[in-house]
């Protein structure tokens, strides 16, 4: 697998305790919208058990000119020394991997359920679906977003705005512990919340992620509505 040598442009604050880094993409690197790759730290000032090196998905689509990641900065060295790097400081990234992909041609409608930060490859796979979508094969998607709070929910206005404005994408968003200015789904995704927005919870292509946990319970309460187990696409974001 190919290493580049990546050089940060920027960072951004995306949500509470949430950055966003965008790297200048190398002029021979290509990937798929939903893949991920592995970032490595060059001589960190500090370093723990958990080593020097994280995976991330690319929250950015393969369309535009700079390669983002985003994540939830904890007290590991890594996020720590991550969350102080300045523009102009470099580290190494081994990709990009990963089949956690939508098909180039959508034939069926497709659901998004994540949480939290796994909405980065959603982001990536969302836009760049809007953006290629041919008015001759144009499948409805519906993107299941929870969080505990609107605050700790990265990329949620940007969102929002793709999805109001693409007439085949909808953004359920649902928060846990919202306050009284919240005005959309509250609690967790359930097969009561599907049923709400899908009009048949067998047709569509589902794609899970984030915390195992969500997978999992996704995945259960999925085949509790009959769902076939064909039709359930994942990925884990676990330790991040």
């Amino acid at each position: 697998m190919a290493k580049y040598q990546l050089q940060l442009v920027r960072k951004q604050t995306v949500a509470e305790g949430t950055l966003a880094f965008y790297f200048k993409k190398p002029d021979d690197f290509s990937f798929k919208a939903g893949q991920c790759a592995q970032f490595t730290l060059i001589d960190p000032p500090q370093t723990d058990d958990e080593g020097n090196s994280r995976y991330f998905s690319y929250a950015s689509t393969p369309d535009e000119p700079e390669l983002m990641i985003a994540t939830r900065i904890r007290n590991s060295a890594f996020k720590q020394v991550l969350s102080q790097l300045e523009p102009g400081s470099e580290l190494v990234m081994k990709g990009p991997y990963g089949d956690f992909v939508l098909p180039e041609q959508l034939k069926r409608p497709v659901v998004f359920i994540t949480g939290g930060i796994g909405v980065t490859p959603v982001r990536s796979m969302l836009l760049q679906a809007i953006k290629h979508q041919q008015s001759s094969n144009q499948q409805p998607i519906t993107v299941f977003y929870a969080n505990r709070r609107p605050q700790d929910a990265a990329f949620l206005d940007e969102l929002t705005q793709a999805c109001a404005r693409c007439a085949h994408s909808t953004l359920v968003a649902t928060m846990s512990q919202p306050d009284s200015a919240w005005s959309g789904e509250q609690g967790y995704v359930d097969q009561a919340m599907l049923a709400r927005h899908l009009p048949d919870l067998n047709a569509p292509v589902y794609y899970l992620d984030g915390p195992p946990e969500l997978v999992a319970a996704m995945k259960a309460m999925l085949s509790k509505a009959g769902v076939d187990e064909e039709q359930v696409r994942s990925e884990e974001f676990a330790g991040y």
